[in-house]
């Protein structure tokens, strides 16, 4: 359904681009989609949130003059019209993925993400989707909300690029809205619950009532929302749990973050990751302790579970926060079976300096409060830069030589010091 016609110079592409979109409109359907179409209608620049670069995503679907000889993606054939036209220097980079047709590519200080038109079905709820080849309805009808839906379509000549909005996204725009496409689409993907956060709190809309009861239902029955962290992960779609790592990880490093965790909160979603974050309440200080500390903010989020190992296991977290989280369950436990509670500086010191936790985990203790978070503290900032009073040189230098006794007096001085210190 056409609708209006847009001026293309909104995108503010360099005319010899414009010009090219336009010629590959006589054998293919060409469109901008997603992100860009939805920010250009409320005024929006849309940007790569990574390089700060201009960002469009294009569908090309092949015409019926398109040379049938030609096996190629239809985001390939474009991509190698446009690296052939583009002048000397004009290309960032250029990444082409053979097994998807689509192409990554940065030309003339614009980011473009290439794909040929797709259609998608989903085998059984959260896997990942069987997809092939399709028209550019089809691929608008695989999309997660009416908003990110649709195209502006390049005709030859132009110089307008008709808007196509078959699913109703403009006046969901209007209404501020995010509305579902169909009636299975979190139950085919439950990680759109994830990026509906998302967008309610970048662009301050709220879920269409028929969407949020899609939710409620969804989560009614997904398997994850059901008895303890690990019970009912082994009926979750691996697959899936590393969909919703990747969604969380968006979240947290490029939303207002508070917000959409919020959003997740009030719409009982968060049993998606965890049931005992669902009913956390310390979340926002954790996450807030974890950024000044530079402690990844999914793995602070997770510390607030008991199950947090297993739950990263089950996200793919990367190794390294899932090492993080594995200490601090260790150091969870050796304080809560510590016969005494460490009363000096010196006795914190040698509890938290143990080597089976890094200092990472101990500040990942401190802001989840697994610990008194005073010492805690003091530890982080103070205690453990302090040195021996007397170098290791000066030492040598009165006749002590290298070796294990060295180490054993530049501990025993190091003490001395410590013994000295305020808890």
């Amino acid at each position: 359904m056409t609708v209006s016609v847009i001026d293309p110079q909104d995108f503010c592409l360099p005319p010899r681009l414009l010009a090219t979109f336009h010629r590959a409109s006589d054998c293919a359907v060409l469109a901008v989609v997603g992100g860009a179409v939805r920010d250009l209608l409320l005024h929006r620049v849309h940007l790569d949130p990574l390089r700060g670069l201009p960002d469009l995503d294009l569908v090309v679907e092949l015409s019926p003059h398109a040379d049938p000889t030609d096996l190629r993606p239809a985001a390939h054939r474009l991509a190698e019209t446009l690296l052939a036209e583009a002048p000397a220097g004009a290309v960032g980079y250029c990444q082409f993925h053979p097994s998807f047709g689509t192409v990554e590519l940065e030309l003339d200080g614009i980011r473009l993400d290439l794909a040929s038109a797709r259609s998608e079905t989903y085998p059984a709820p959260g896997e990942n989707p069987v997809v092939s080849y399709g028209s550019l309805e089809d691929d608008l009808a695989r999309r997660d909300f009416s908003i990110n839906a649709m195209a502006l379509v390049f005709t030859n000549p132009g110089p307008g690029l008709h808007l196509l909005d078959p699913h109703g996204g403009g006046e969901d725009l209007a209404r501020r809205q995010l509305c579902l496409l169909h009636g299975s689409s979190l139950e085919d993907d439950p990680t759109r619950i994830v990026r509906a956060a998302r967008y309610a709190a970048r662009l301050g809309f709220t879920l269409a009532p028929a969407s949020l009861e899609q939710l409620r239902s969804t989560l009614a029955r997904w398997p994850w929302g059901e008895g303890s962290g690990t019970g009912a992960a082994g009926r979750v779609p691996p697959a899936l749990g590393t969909r919703l790592r990747m969604e969380l990880e968006l979240l947290l490093v490029r939303e207002p973050w508070e917000k959409a965790l919020a959003f997740l909160q009030s719409w009982g979603a968060l049993v998606l990751v965890d049931p005992a974050l669902q009913a956390d309440t310390r979340w926002r200080c954790r996450l807030r302790w974890a950024r000044r500390f530079g402690l990844p903010l999914l793995a602070a989020l997770l510390a607030g579970s008991d199950a947090a190992s297993a739950v990263a296991t089950r996200l793919q977290l990367p190794h390294g926060q899932q090492r993080l989280l594995a200490q601090l369950a260790l150091l969870s436990q050796a304080w809560q079976v510590s016969d005494t509670t460490p009363g000096t500086a010196l006795a914190w010191s040698t509890f938290l300096e143990q080597p089976g936790w890094s200092p990472e985990a101990v500040a990942l203790a401190l802001v989840s409060g697994a610990l008194p978070r005073r010492p805690l503290l003091r530890w982080w900032c103070r205690w453990r830069h302090l040195a021996s009073p007397v170098p290791a040189a000066d030492l040598i230098a009165s006749g002590l030589r290298p070796g294990p006794a060295l180490g054993e007096r530049l501990r025993q001085l190091r003490g001395e010091r410590l013994r000295l210190e305020r808890v």
